[in-house]
C-alpha cells in the first residue's frame, strides 16, 4: 500500500468495511419467507408453554397468496378461517388469542409456515381481521388446540 496515494488508500479500507459488512449479512439474507417446506421437513419449533396454549407470534398472508394451493392441496381463501403453522397436524382446530385486546378466533390448520426462532402462526386475512391487527400486521398471541381447549 506504500504505492498508493491517500485517496487509494481510503478505497480500500471503505471495500474492505463494505465486503465485512456483506459477508455478515448473508446468512439473514438466505431465509427466504416466502418458501414452504413439504410437509414433516424441518424441525418442530419450541415455544413457551403456558397454562392452556402456546404463546407466539401471529401474522397474515399477503393479497399475492389469493387462491394459491397450500399445503393440504386446497387454495388459499383470505374470506376463510384458515392458517398455517410449521409443526400442527393440518386439519386441527385451534382457538387464537390476541394477548394485546383478548379477542379470539377459532381457525383450522391447513397450510404449513418455515419453521422459525419464534413461534408463529401465519392467519387468514379473516382471521386477522376479526383478531384486529390487519393495520399492525404482526402481534403476540396464545394458540390453543380446540382438543386441550375442551379438557
Amino acid at each position: 500500500m506504500a504505492s498508493l496515494d491517500l485517496g487509494g488508500k481510503l478505497m480500500v479500507v471503505v471495500l474492505s468495511v463494505l465486503l465485512s459488512l456483506l459477508i455478515h449479512t448473508l446468512p439473514l439474507q438466505a431465509d427466504d419467507p416466502t418458501a414452504r417446506p413439504e410437509e414433516g421437513v424441518g424441525k418442530k419449533v419450541s415455544a413457551p408453554q403456558r397454562a392452556g396454549g402456546i404463546e407466539g407470534i401471529a401474522t397474515y398472508y399477503a393479497n399475492k397468496y389469493n387462491g394459491r394451493r397450500t399445503s393440504s392441496g386446497e387454495r388459499y381463501r383470505p374470506e376463510k378461517l384458515t392458517a398455517a403453522h410449521p409443526s400442527l397436524p393440518l386439519g386441527t382446530q385451534v382457538r387464537v388469542v390476541n394477548l394485546i385486546n383478548q379477542k379470539e378466533v377459532s381457525v383450522r390448520i391447513n397450510d404449513r409456515c418455515p419453521p422459525r426462532k419464534v413461534p408463529l402462526i401465519d392467519l387468514s386475512r379473516e382471521a386477522a381481521k376479526r383478531l384486529g391487527f390487519l393495520r399492525r400486521g404482526v402481534i403476540p398471541v396464545k394458540v390453543v388446540t380446540i382438543e386441550e381447549d375442551n379438557i
